[in-house]
């Protein structure tokens, strides 16, 4: 049985690793995706650009070391599809720039998004809702299965 297929932003990735309030619901929340796409429960996708994303703002806030440790799980995260960020996805982000108010990276993650069409795209950046054919639900509104 399929599950349901998911983008995952890169601030699913993020949150747990940085946020300094451990506890709080939106850090729960992701970590509950990341078990949800780590055990197989949904089709996870993301871009080749989130692994940047995540070890850039690793290495900023913790440090070089810890970075290149995310940056080497991130690339074996069980059962994480990676879209590589072609110059097909780059001529459908400059569409979506070019059309509506989205920055550049948005950009590249809804087009990988709609690339695959994902039932859903899971961010809590709410720019993503001004985009047609992406359905965005909230880390923390997002229940696997």
């Amino acid at each position: 049985m399929r599950g349901k297929s998911v983008y995952a932003d890169s601030n699913i990735f993020i949150r747990p690793l940085v946020s300094d309030e451990d506890s709080s619901s939106a850090v729960a929340s992701c970590r509950r995706l990341l078990s949800a796409i780590e055990n197989g429960k949904v089709v996870a996708y993301t871009s080749t650009l989130t692994w940047d994303e995540v070890v850039y703002v690793v290495r900023r806030v913790l440090g070089k070391a810890d970075s290149i440790q995310v940056g080497e799980k991130l690339q074996r995260f069980p059962n994480l599809r990676f879209i590589s960020v072609s110059e097909d996805i780059i001529r459908a982000a400059q569409k979506l720039v070019s059309e509506r108010e989205i920055l550049p990276r948005d950009a590249i993650h809804a087009a990988s998004a709609l690339s695959r069409k994902v039932d859903v795209l899971v961010s809590d950046d709410a720019d993503f809702d001004a985009i047609e054919g992406v359905k965005r639900e909230s880390s923390e509104a997002f229940a696997p299965g």
